[in-house]
């Protein structure tokens, strides 16, 4: 039989480990098994403790002391090694029945999901390999990012990045939506959950004019150093990407609040059908 997983990315500060908890509680409260693995080599504290720590075998901060590695370098040499060493994945994963879903807790160095050809190899070895997992990503991003509209569309093309390099279902959740209550109205909301390239246009803090004045001359200089991040180059660069995301037409995301429940319940059911867990489940007695 198969098993199910969901693995758990984003950038640094998405909320990930906190997405995490927020499930395995969920689970929890529902009467449903997790096996939780914690894939984060610099990770120290958990709400709920891993039934699969990296760090037991390969810590960043080993590495870095003896191999005289940066954050970055350290991350991927931790990555690996566990490339070289996938029975420690392996020979517990084996013993998870399909009745559980396995949770993935990734890094948030982008580069592991974006250009660097790793993850791949570890997917195709949980999917396809002996474990034969029914898996999809759940991306996320902080929605925060939405109040800087640039950002935003720059974090999205992150996330179809991920989608591309790693050929597996996604999942695209705008996380910690608690923090911007109040700070954007729902029908501009819609326009980021099915990112519109119009946002960029209707930018309520980009200047009227492109160009910077300066002693009532426009300057239209696109190297100037006023215009490098505000003037119509870099507006042009924006537009670029958020065409470039719009002709792909593959991102859009769920809303995440992790103190809510029945948010997280949504999120979850999302995964559940990407992975096809509820069509795998035998049916089960009645309790008398």
């Amino acid at each position: 039989m198969s098993k199910f997983g969901t693995l758990v990315m984003g950038p640094a500060g998405a909320g990930k480990s906190t997405f995490c908890s927020a499930i395995i509680q969920h689970l929890q409260n529902n009467k449903r098994p997790c096996f939780y693995v914690n894939l984060d080599p610099a990770a120290e504290e958990f709400a709920f403790e891993p039934d699969l720590d990296i760090k037991d075998l390969i810590s960043l901060e080993d590495v870095m002391e003896e191999m005289s590695l940066g954050p970055n370098g350290g991350l991927i040499y931790c990555f690996e090694f566990l490339l070289e060493n996938l029975d420690f994945l392996t020979d517990p994963l084996e013993e998870v029945t399909e009745d559980y879903l396995i949770v993935f807790d990734m890094p948030g160095q982008i580069e592991l999901y974006t250009h660097v050809p790793i993850l791949p190899v570890l997917v195709k070895h949980l999917m396809r390999g002996s474990l034969n997992i029914n898996m999809c990503a759940a991306y996320l991003l902080e929605s925060t990012f939405i109040i800087d509209r640039p950002k935003f569309f720059s974090g999205t093309l992150s996330a179809m990045s991920a989608m591309l390099m790693l050929e597996m279902p996604h999942v695209n959740i705008l996380s910690k939506m608690d923090l911007i209550k109040g700070q954007v109205a729902k029908r501009d909301l819609k326009r980021f959950v099915n990112p519109d390239v119009d946002l960029l246009d209707d930018d309520p803090s980009r200047r009227t004019e492109d160009e910077n004045v300066v002693d009532g001359v426009v300057d239209r200089d696109p190297a100037s150093s006023k215009n490098v991040m505000g003037g119509a180059s870099f507006h042009k660069l924006n537009k670029a990407v958020a065409q470039l995301i719009d002709d792909f037409s593959m991102v859009s995301f769920l809303k995440l609040d992790a103190q809510d429940e029945d948010s997280v319940g949504a999120v979850l059911s999302y995964i559940d059908d990407a992975i096809q867990f509820h069509e795998a489940q035998e049916p089960k007695e009645p309790r008398e």
